[in-house]
């Protein structure tokens, strides 16, 4: 027997449940991991919110750090006792005792902790293909990102100034414009009060940016749409503020044959690319160009007084829950 968090019908952090559960043997291509930390993701609010679908009751979360309990008659690459992280895995991730399919799950180096791992996992995958593969930002580019001061943002923030690029970050409030521009962006935008693509505008001398990466979703889109260069490229991959609907490609060509592109972590983090990915994550910790701030830990148990904070902008950094 073992606890986690569920919710058997869609709602806000009220409908999550503290639960003892009967975890089940893995099949013959999974690993059950004890877990020691697990990070806490705007897109679990998705799927606790219903916007993401999931079947009822359903576990919760997607990232987690620990240690191989049990493994599938089929798995070589791993054993009991192995230190893993995993993200975009089954949901279920809120839990003591998780099992997911082997592929899904990477070796943990002696270099990274637990903690560092759950906190780090999904946004820093995130961050690896934003910046890396959907589109490979160059030393000397302008670029500009979203809620620079969050989660996905704060990473970005330090791995764009590693690389050279000069990251224009989006905040709300003078406190997070400090916080972005310690972590390495090159110029920050409150939109409380400022004008975002104006800025942008005067930034750039008047070019834009080849690249506009935005989590936010509805509330930012046009915003973004106008701080692209033209034949430039939108990628938004996120909707903190609601999805992105009723998109007319017309705007695409009025604002200068613009590309759009609405990635997810699942299509990149495939297996024979994770591991290589989460490499090259790790590496970066451990060479110390990013450092993972955790700002906030909650029990397990509290998960849904941490969605709320999260939700109403309250964290800074990573949260992590603790079984």
């Amino acid at each position: 027997m073992a606890k986690r968090i569920q919710f058997s019908s869609n709602g806000g952090p009220e409908v999550l449940e503290f639960v003892d559960y009967e975890p089940k043997d893995p099949g013959p291509q999974e690993i059950r991991v004890r877990n020691h930390a697990i990070g806490l993701n705007y897109i679990d609010t998705y799927f606790r919110s219903g916007l993401y679908p999931a079947p009822l009751p359903s576990g919760l979360g997607t990232e987690a750090a620990g240690v191989v309990d049990a493994v599938g008659s089929e798995v070589t690459q791993f054993k009991v006792g192995d230190r893993v992280a995993h993200a975009g895995g089954p949901l279920g991730a809120y839990s003591e005792l998780h099992v997911l399919p082997a592929a899904a799950v990477v070796k943990l180096p002696d270099s990274i902790t637990f903690e560092q791992a759950a906190a780090v996992m999904l946004k820093g995958l995130t961050v690896q293909y934003l910046l890396r593969q959907t589109y490979r930002v160059e030393a000397g580019e302008t670029i500009l990102f979203h809620a620079a001061a969050g989660g996905v943002g704060s990473l970005a923030c330090q791995w764009a100034a590693a690389l050279g690029v000069k990251l224009i970050g989006t905040v709300s409030s003078a406190a997070k414009a400090q916080r972005a521009k310690a972590l390495g962006a090159w110029e920050t935008i409150d939109y409380s009060h400022e004008d975002v693509a104006a800025r942008v505008l005067e930034l750039t001398g008047g070019k834009k940016c080849p690249v506009v990466y935005d989590g936010v979703g509805k509330d930012t889109w046009e915003t973004s749409l106008d701080c692209v260069e033209p034949r430039g490229l939108l990628v938004s991959f996120g909707n903190a503020s609601g999805a992105v609907s009723g998109v007319n490609l017309g705007v695409l060509s009025q604002k200068g044959s613009l590309y759009v592109t609405r990635p997810t972590l699942a299509t990149y983090a495939v297996p024979g690319a994770l591991q290589g990915m989460a490499d090259e994550l790790f590496e970066m910790i451990a060479s110390g160009k990013l450092k993972v701030e955790i700002s906030q830990q909650y029990a397990l148990k509290d998960a849904a007084q941490a969605q709320t904070a999260l939700a109403a902008r309250e964290t800074v950094g990573s949260t992590i829950l603790v079984p």
